[in-house]
Formats: C-alpha cells, structure tokens, sequence
C-alpha cells in the first residue's frame, strides 16, 4: 500500500477498531498518520494505546491537517448529524463509510461534490478475515479505488459492486451471513448433544467442522456441490442426513428465506436514513 497520506478515523468500535489494528499490523500504516475521533474514553484509550492520534471531538482536530481519506465508522443514526464537522476535507478527501443502511446521498447533501464510498465489512474482519462489499460514487477514479481497496483489505477480500442497491443485497449475504453460520453451528451442537456426545466435545466439533469446513470451500478449486459430492458416499451416513437436509428443497428455501427478509430490512434501513 502506498502509505502517503493521513486518515481519519471517526469512530473506534468494534469496526473501527478493526481497521485501525489491520492498518498498523497488515498495511503498514504508520500510527502517526492515523486520527481518531472517538467521545467514548475508554475506546478512544485503546487507540490511543496502539499509538494513533485521539480527539474527543472533531473540532478538535488540527486545522492544517489534510486528509486523504476520512472513514466513517459511527452509529447510522448519527451520521447526518456529525457529516458537517468534516465538510472542510470534502473535495480533498475520499469518504468511505462503514454505517450500515446509510446512501451515499446523506453524505453528498452534506458534503457536496466529493469521493464517496460506502462499504459493507462483515464480522470477520476483526481477524482480518473479512468480507467487504463497495459502492463508489461518480468521483471515484481508478487511483482513488486502488487506495480505498488497500485500506479496507487490510481486513479482507473486497468486492467492488456495480450499482449501489447491491450494497443492501450484500449485507444480506455477507453481512448478516456469519450470523446464519453461528446459528449453524448452536444447531449442530444441539445435534450431536442429541445423539449422546458430551457438550463440550458436541460445541467443540461442530465449530471446529465448520470452521474447516468453510477454509476447505474457499481454498479449494472445486464448487461446493462438488465438495458436498465428494464427502458424500453411497447409502452412507452423510446421504442420509442429506436426505433429510435436502427434502423439497427444505433447506435451500429456509436460506432464501433468511436472505430475502435481511435484504427487506437493509431497504427500509436504507429509506429510514
């Protein structure tokens, strides 16, 4: 990554955090050019801790200070009301925003003509395992979607979108998706307790098959139905678990289900900002 620039970071919660700790130890950003607006003391500590700039508040930060980008990673509902603390960085600065549900119209009615993009991380990325979806408005160039990628990859894989509403059809998917994985995994925990294996040994076998499961599918060069054809023998015991599984699409319909009702909220978030 090229390392040229400042950033600002308004905002250090769980995400913010992420990036922060993905900048320092996997981009190679040094702490001093990165400024943290966070109100919260205990959170603006732990960045302060890492060796980044913190201020309580965005007036405080210095006046010849220039940023090349300023990431916006607050609550949804806050952000109208702290855009215009930033206004002097627009045009300057590429915003990227993190703030679920919030269109890049909020940021341009406030900011006027500047680089925006909205981002959508998923959990993982506080391991640095992420999955990122990206929307770039109109003002982002070629250089500026290079640099936007090196920061948020330093939390994962980032997959740039063609139209803006896809960013809610991907919270869907990625971003609620760890959630629907956890959830997997309480049922087959539940499962294995049912058939007589202790609790620990049940919780410690389903995350650790899930867990090897998903770093198998995303390393291997074979699709996941042919993963699923391969582990599944013959009138074994996996075909007939699948039996179950995959009766009328049971599953598969559940799954759509999910996704379809999480897009539906993302929209109406979307609306609501």
């Amino acid at each position: 990554m090229e390392q040229s620039g400042d950033i600002v970071l308004v905002g250090c919660g769980n995400m913010g955090f992420a990036l922060l700790e993905g900048w320092l130890e996997r981009a190679g950003i040094p702490a001093s050019r990165i400024h943290v607006v966070e109100p919260a003391e205990p959170l603006r500590g732990r960045a302060a801790a890492r060796g980044a700039t913190v201020y309580a508040d965005a007036s405080n930060l210095p006046e010849a200070l220039q940023p090349r980008a300023v990431i916006v990673a607050v609550k949804p509902q806050i952000v109208g009301s702290m855009l215009a603390a930033y206004r002097r960085f627009s045009g300057a600065a590429v915003f990227v925003s993190i703030a679920a549900g919030v269109p890049i119209s909020t940021f341009e009615a406030t900011l006027g003509e500047t680089a925006v993009v909205r981002a959508m991380p998923n959990m993982p990325a506080s391991i640095g395992m992420g999955v990122i979806a990206a929307f770039g408005n109109t003002h982002i160039d070629d250089v500026r979607a290079a640099y936007v990628t090196d920061l948020l990859a330093a939390v994962g894989s980032v997959h740039w979108l063609a139209e803006e509403r896809l960013v809610d059809a991907a919270t869907a998917i990625s971003g609620s998706g760890p959630a629907y994985l956890f959830h997997f995994i309480e049922c087959l925990t539940d499962a294995g307790i049912a058939v007589g294996l202790p609790a620990e040994t049940a919780h410690a076998l389903a995350k650790q098959t899930v867990g090897g499961a998903a770093a198998l599918a995303a390393t291997s060069t074979f699709s996941p139905a042919e993963l699923r054809q391969q582990v599944t023998s013959p009138n074994g015991t996996t075909a007939a678990a699948l039996e179950v599984l995959m009766a009328d699409s049971d599953l598969a319909d559940l799954v759509k289900r999910a996704a379809v009702a999480a897009h539906r909220r993302a929209l109406e978030l979307a609306v609501a900002n």
